[in-house]
């Protein structure tokens, strides 16, 4: 397991676990369409370039696509100097996608300097760790809601895992074991984990203080509190105002580091963290995939 010091050296330049987010850019291609779990909070039905949110892309790109995007972003004289990460974070699971693995291998043979960065569910972690740790990943994130698979089944509509739907306790469960599973092993394995979790007021508050001590105990560098999107099954819900985010993630921060600065960006996302810029794609669109 990596210490604190090699962690901080390594997310040097990375936006969202701590680097300098003024000066340093990120760039999400969406090549992973497919996904395995149905969160309540998740819906990809429309997309218009003026709405941020996971989840959401103009277009799905394929991997041949996904790198000539790289390369004309590169190209930029602008947006090309500040771009330090690619990242591929859905718009739906990247793990399900052999998309994913080939775009990553594409964009390290042309661009080996750039950082490479990955966001998923966690339930395929424990069997494509190996495969993350050979492409020479640089940072992980893992979306973990609960650790209760009770409270999980209020979040999950359903886990399909190995060709079987699972719903309720069974299927939150499946969920967590493997999230944990693979943490530990991406931990053992030294790289720099940063944990999100989506803040549900009156579902999942009293699981925060609990996920927060289990995933820097298996390694994580920094957890990143978002405030719940009501949408989908999950629409009735109240987001948390911010005053009571920032209490809760201060409470936290005594177990690990809070990540503050999160704009819960869409899966093709290019530029600064809040400012970013459209390179060739359309204004308002359907999603494809």
């Amino acid at each position: 397991m990596a210490s604190s010091c090699e962690q901080l050296t390594k997310i040097q330049g990375h936006p969202c676990f701590g680097g300098n987010h003024h000066k340093n850019g990120r760039m999400h291609l969406a090549v992973a369409p497919k996904c395995n779990i149905k969160c309540g909070y998740c819906t990809r039905k429309h997309d218009c370039a003026n709405e941020s949110r996971p989840g959401v892309t103009s277009r799905v790109l394929t991997p041949q696509e996904a790198i000539a995007k790289v390369r004309e972003v590169m190209a930029s004289p602008v947006v090309g100097p500040i771009i330090k990460v690619i990242g591929i974070a859905g718009p739906g699971d990247p793990l399900v996608n052999e998309e994913t693995f080939e775009t990553f291998r594409l964009v390290d043979a042309e661009f080996p300097h750039l950082m490479k960065c990955l966001s998923t569910n966690g339930l395929l972690l424990p069997e494509k760790i190996d495969a993350l740790r050979e492409l020479g990943l640089h940072s992980l994130t893992v979306t973990i809601n609960a650790l209760d698979p009770e409270v999980g089944a209020k979040v999950y509509g359903h886990v399909l895992y190995h060709g079987t739907a699972y719903t309720g306790r069974e299927g939150a469960k499946i969920l967590v074991d493997n999230q944990l599973a693979g943490l530990k092993k991406a931990g053992e394995y030294g790289m720099t984990i940063k944990v999100n979790t989506v803040l549900i007021p009156g579902v999942n508050d009293g699981q925060v203080p609990l996920i927060a001590a289990r995933v820097k105990e298996l390694g994580a560098f920094v957890m990143n509190l978002m405030p719940i999107i009501p949408q989908a099954e999950l629409a009735h819900i109240t987001p948390p105002d911010p005053a009571y985010l920032a209490g809760m993630q201060k409470d936290n921060e005594k177990v690990i580091g809070q990540f503050k600065h999160c704009k819960q960006c869409r899966a093709d996302a290019i530029g600064l963290i809040g400012q970013d810029v459209t390179i060739g794609q359309s204004a308002c669109a359907l999603p494809k995939g």
